[in-house]
């Protein structure tokens, strides 16, 4: 993941993407061959694994047919296996809420107390020894540490037995899945379930300034500390220690929940590709995802002296493009004129020079009009005005407005482009025959990767600059804001931040929530902490730590989460 909640540091601040997701241990009876290097095994877990015969329920709900493995393919290695394309399947159909006029449809939330504040002790525990083991991400399989995943695994069985006994099994090399029977009968699968997810997977520390051991997992000043506090683990500890906490109070959910953990979010998310087949095979549309993404911020919009919780409905498109130029290399002494670095750095500086047209899409509209009621000063009457023009016929105004407000807000409205890496010759008095820039391309609502692509060889205007695209999604689904499920998050979000004001937003930076839009239309990216401006800006960076007391919130955010699920 990565850092992205600020809603105006533009209007100042907008976005910062906050993290959250978490984990679990090895499950027996992989179905995925383990490949041929040695690997650390931790124990065989007790847990029995997802039962073969867990189709849904059909006499709850009419599910469409979903592709399925033989036998013969789920005995082969994954990558092995015949790919499974994973569709659109209809939407999951809204629970049949008691109609209670003037009060909520859900059962009634849990005040957040001096218990919860203590519960929040025990979990930094917890998040203080994942955050000593290093399970660092790595675009090259050869440097990513998987003792240090085998240590986690074990870390979370220990923690959380109980989560450790449900049904579960293995998503890739170190991803973990598992299911929490709700009502009804633990071997028929729920159709319409709820899927709570987090990443067990950091990223790496090299060439940033730590004042401390970036692992030390050390509690002090009221705040545990290290890299993952807050993308991902303190979220994964969160879930955790919510289900287990239930799961030892006889709690039984009112539908299925699905407990999702990857181990590659930060790179190629291949673990959440592999449970969203998974779960597609077994025929479920998720009724509900929550996964990291937004968070509780302060001082993010003019005026407004309140917290916000924003809420990710969607996420912008990503691609990544290499850049490559050639050209008549020796020595550095005896340079041409058009050198390969010197024709690059002059497409970097077109890329640079030429920013894309900023829109206002409707996500952004509806966090502005949820936001500015609460705004008040002459701040705030300037973010109301904004409002207005977003919503109104000065959406071109508005959309300029924001863009020229901060980099986050700008963000925000339009497709961003960052040159992240450089390479040119391997030796000080070598000029280069070759040359490479990677660009890390973040496209806009309404936009596609296309046309984005398009803009940009149009803006380079040099066909002696090879333009190769390495990786591409495009933006997500937007998922509804009048939806039971939304009511839900903000109901739950009010019982851990009753001052909050709940709103929508665009989440800048891609996640593995991405991954489960085919098969559900409500997906959402929050993480139940209170962040400043100086910790969302530790996320990818130093200094990254979480509060013990958002982190008691956190647990209490999906307890209650999981309690207000209706049948």
């Amino acid at each position: 993941m990565s850092a992205d909640i600020d809603p105006t540091e533009a209007i100042p601040q907008v976005t910062a993407e906050m993290i959250a997701k978490t984990a679990a241990r090895q499950a027996p009876s992989p179905a995925v061959e383990p490949k041929p290097e040695a690997r650390p095994q931790t124990a065989a877990p007790t847990a029995s694994p997802l039962l073969s015969a867990t189709r849904p329920d059909t006499s709850r709900a009419r599910l469409p047919q979903a592709a399925s493995l033989t036998s013969a393919e789920r005995d082969a290695p994954e990558k092995s296996r015949p790919e499974k394309k994973v569709t659109e399947q209809p939407a999951a159909p809204d629970a049949a809420l008691p109609e209670q006029p003037g009060s909520s449809p859900f059962v009634a939330s849990e005040p957040y107390s001096e218990r919860h504040f203590s519960a929040g002790h025990i979990a930094a525990g917890h998040l203080a020894s994942l955050v000593q083991i290093p399970t660092v991400s790595s675009w090259d399989p050869q440097y990513i540490d998987h003792d240090a995943f085998a240590r986690h695994r074990a870390a979370l069985a220990a923690f959380y037995p109980r989560v450790h006994a449900l049904q579960s099994e293995p998503s890739g090399d170190h991803g973990l899945l598992y299911r929490w029977p709700g009502r009804g009968r633990q071997d028929v699968l729920h159709p319409y379930p709820v899927v709570l997810m987090a990443h067990q997977d950091v990223a790496p520390v090299q060439g940033m300034v730590w004042t401390e051991n970036p692992f030390s997992g050390e509690v002090r000043d009221g705040a545990v500390h290290g890299r993952g506090t807050l993308d991902d683990k303190g979220s994964l500890v969160a879930v955790l220690d919510a289900v287990e906490t239930l799961l030892g109070e006889g709690f039984v959910p009112e539908r299925d929940i699905w407990l999702f953990f990857g181990a590659d979010e930060e790179t190629a998310g291949e673990s959440a590709q592999i449970a969203v087949r998974r779960l597609y095979e077994l025929g479920v549309r998720p009724w509900l995802v929550i996964d990291g993404g937004g968070a509780v911020v302060t001082e993010a919009f003019p005026g407004l002296g309140r917290q916000t919780a924003l809420v990710g409905v969607a996420e912008k498109g990503l691609v990544g493009v290499d850049l490559y130029t050639t050209g008549v290399g020796g020595h550095a002494a005896t340079p041409g004129r058009h050198t390969a670095t010197t024709r690059l750095a002059r497409a970097v500086t077109r890329v640079g020079r030429r920013r894309y047209a900023a829109r206002v899409n409707a996500p952004t509209v509806d966090m502005l009009e949820r936001v500015a009621p609460s705004t008040t000063g002459l701040k705030g009457m300037f973010f109301r005005m904004v409002t207005r023009a977003a919503s109104g016929p000065f959406r071109k105004l508005a959309a300029l407005a924001l863009a020229r407000s901060g980099p986050e807000a700008s963000a925000m409205v339009r497709t961003t482009v960052a040159v992240t890496e450089l390479e040119g010759s391997a030796a000080a008095n070598v000029a280069a025959s070759s040359a490479r820039a990677h660009l890390d391309i973040r496209v806009a609502l309404g936009e596609t990767v296309d046309r984005t692509v398009a803009r940009l060889r149009r803006t380079i205007r040099d066909k002696r600059v090879e333009i190769e695209v390495v990786d591409s999604s495009e933006p997500s689904e937007v998922s509804p804001t009048d939806s039971q499920q939304f009511a839900l998050l903000s109901e739950a979000i009010g019982a851990s931040y009753p001052d909050a004001v709940v709103a929508p937003y665009v989440t800048l930076t891609a996640s593995d929530a991405r991954t489960f839009t085919p098969i559900s239309d409500h997906v959402y990216r929050f993480s139940p902490f209170a962040m400043t401006r100086a910790q969302r800006q530790s996320i990818h960076g130093a200094g990254e730590n979480l509060s013990v007391d958002s982190l008691g919130r956190g647990v209490h955010f999906y307890r209650e989460v999981l309690r207000k699920i209706p049948g």
